[in-house]
């Protein structure tokens, strides 16, 4: 925990204290930004506030009382209910606005930690309670020197494992025994192995009517073959297989073996400048010095497909934070399952990725964007139109 920072972080957001809450492991982000064991038992409730100026305070339950000595501060417990009210209502006392895991409406879900009787009892002592979301971002999403380098190690791999597979795939449909998609996502899988990646699942390997089931995985049961006239879409991920790393997320698509029609190159030209209009918005506002939140560069590509008529084909957010995790806990570019206010921050990464899901086939196309002080830059290589595989 960088308790010199954190306590920076509050006082330029004008709050007065953060007080983080857990129990049986309900709050992953208390314990990834506090430094403490994500196992271990946790069967009683502990707080820990950190104020914006002053010593840190713990309280804890007695028969778990060293829950959390590694943390500095000084420390209360209780054991019954009526003791953890008095003792929180002492250990709050100079504090009126407090920052927890929470989100109005829970607007914000990824962050939305905290259990509703907890906000409640607090404004009861009359503590005003705000959301965490952009501190979060700050000490979660903000990557480092190194995990920077692992995403361009994690980029530059995975870019050439996507161009071989597309070899392997047109190879295979020309021949007597085309790949289908479950194989391909094992040749995928093996083929970062190889170049030492990793992934959790994936990747998404769907050909005509699957590319438009956007969170597709074949299996060896359920699986088409990629074959000759084919439209095909791959959704890939992975990162650098080291502790900590960064991932690389990307999604292209192509047709098999012939010319794409018309009407495909339409979809992917307004998927593609839906794309575009996000990247331009984020790399405007950053090179302007001007605050963007993700909410703002959703509505940026958004806007691109519904006014080309097919909003309602566009079925999720245009994208989510990068970092450790896939989806990472900074801000997502989302104002259609979420509204999300969070600001993109310096030296954040997340990805692009607009999609139409018709009927008879789907398109995304997905890269990722990584930020600085003053500048926002794609990442990877960028499909500027149908690959002919």
């Amino acid at each position: 925990m960088d308790l010199t920072a954190i306590q920076s972080a509050l006082r330029e957001a004008g709050i007065d204290a953060w007080l983080f809450y857990d129990h049986h492991h309900r709050d992953p982000i208390a314990a990834a930004i506090l430094g403490l064991p994500e196992t271990g038992l946790v069967s009683r409730r502990w707080y820990y506030a950190v104020p914006a100026e002053g010593e840190p305070r713990k309280l804890v339950h007695r028969i778990e009382s060293g829950k959390l000595d590694s943390l500095p501060g000084s420390k209360g417990a209780y054991s019954s209910w009526q003791e953890l009210h008095r003792a929180l209502e002492a250990m709050l006392g100079p504090w009126k606005r407090i920052a927890m895991q929470y989100s109005p409406n829970n607007d914000i879900m990824y962050v939305s930690m905290v259990d509703a009787g907890t906000v409640e009892f607090l404004r009861s002592l009359g503590k005003e309670i705000v959301s965490s979301a952009n501190l979060v971002s700050q000490f979660q999403a903000v990557l480092t020197e190194e995990q920077i380098a692992s995403h361009s190690f994690a980029q530059s791999a995975l870019d050439d494992i996507l161009v071989e597979g597309f070899q392997t795939i047109g190879s295979r449909a020309r021949s007597a025994s085309p790949a289908t998609e479950y194989e391909m996502m094992v040749w995928f899988k093996d083929a970062m192995r190889g170049r030492g990646l990793t992934t959790d699942h994936g990747p998404n390997v769907s050909v005509n009517r699957n590319s438009s089931d956007s969170h597709y995985e074949p299996s060896a049961e359920f699986s088409r073959p990629i074959q000759s006239g084919d439209f095909l879409l791959i959704d890939i991920w992975a990162r650098q297989d080291a502790p900590g790393t960064c991932w690389y997320d990307i999604t292209w698509t192509g047709v098999v073996n012939r010319d794409p029609s018309d009407y495909e190159r339409t979809i992917f030209a307004i998927v593609r400048d839906a794309r575009d209009a996000a990247v331009s918005a984020v790399r405007t506002a950053f090179e302007g010095g001007v605050p963007i939140s993700g909410f703002e560069a959703d509505d940026a590509a958004r806007s691109v497909i519904r006014s080309a008529g097919y909003g309602q084909y566009f079925t999720h957010r245009t994208g989510h934070n990068i970092g450790a995790e896939l989806h990472g806990n900074g801000a997502h570019l989302d104002n259609l399952e979420t509204h999300d206010e969070r600001r993109i921050l310096p030296f954040t990464c997340f990805s692009v990725e607009p999609g139409i899901y018709l009927p008879e086939f789907g398109i995304r196309s997905e890269i990722n964007m990584l930020t600085t002080r003053d500048s926002a830059k794609v990442t990877g290589a960028i499909q500027q139109e149908l690959v002919r595989i």
